[in-house]
């Protein structure tokens, strides 16, 4: 992993960050909306999980699905530190740690879910957590991209401000459903647009 690490480039490391990160938004997109609808028993532990063990193969599918995507979010991780090592190395290395935090978090969920070790609501209690990693790791990220001289500012004041927008995981506030799409929006649109300008830029940013 080190020399995977150290062997890549600046370009090629926006370009993997770019791919991953647009790859798994596809991938949620599957899983959520076509695999987990099948699951949807708000409240009912036990008729979940007998909708689990009526269509375990696509349960099967989802958990892999949502592996992937972390897997693809730990790689994000790692190819950010790259980028971002230029800016400033510190900054850069605490931004993959917290994604890979918030990566790993949620596989252990996973695992525990898939393997009935733990409930719904305990694997909605380690999501919070990962959530909280999540919430750091885009602070993060947004910070450095507004202290680094080749990114554009307004980038990292989005990404600053879709950081904060995570309090709605941890505070109930009762939102209108017209704010709440707002804010959602706000948290992925902040990542897609970084994401588009690392694979449009690529090839003029400095090189560590």
């Amino acid at each position: 992993m080190k020399n995977f690490i150290t062997n890549l480039s600046t370009s090629k490391a926006a370009l993997v960050v770019g791919i991953a990160f647009i790859s798994s938004v596809l991938i949620v997109t599957l899983v959520d909306d076509f695999l987990l609808a099948n699951f949807v028993v708000p409240g009912d532990t036990e008729a979940l999980a007998s909708a689990i063990e009526a269509n375990s193969k696509i349960f099967g599918f989802a958990v892999a699905g949502y592996l992937l995507v972390l897997a693809l979010d730990a790689i994000i991780g790692l190819a950010l530190y790259v980028v971002l090592k230029p800016a400033n190395k510190n900054l850069a290395s605490l931004t993959a740690v917290l994604r890979l935090l918030y990566a790993f978090t949620l596989i252990i969920g996973v695992f525990a879910l898939a393997f009935q070790s733990i409930d719904v609501y305990g694997y909605a209690s380690i999501k919070l957590i990962g959530y909280l990693f999540f919430a750091l790791h885009i602070f993060v990220l947004g910070y450095t991209v507004l202290k680094s001289d080749y990114f554009p500012k307004s980038l990292g004041i989005l990404l600053l401000v879709a950081s904060f927008t995570y309090i709605v995981f941890f505070v109930d506030f009762q939102l209108p459903e017209t704010l709440e799409v707002i804010i959602m929006s706000t948290m992925g649109v902040a990542e897609l647009l970084l994401s588009i300008w690392l694979i449009v830029k690529r090839n003029r940013l400095p090189e560590n």
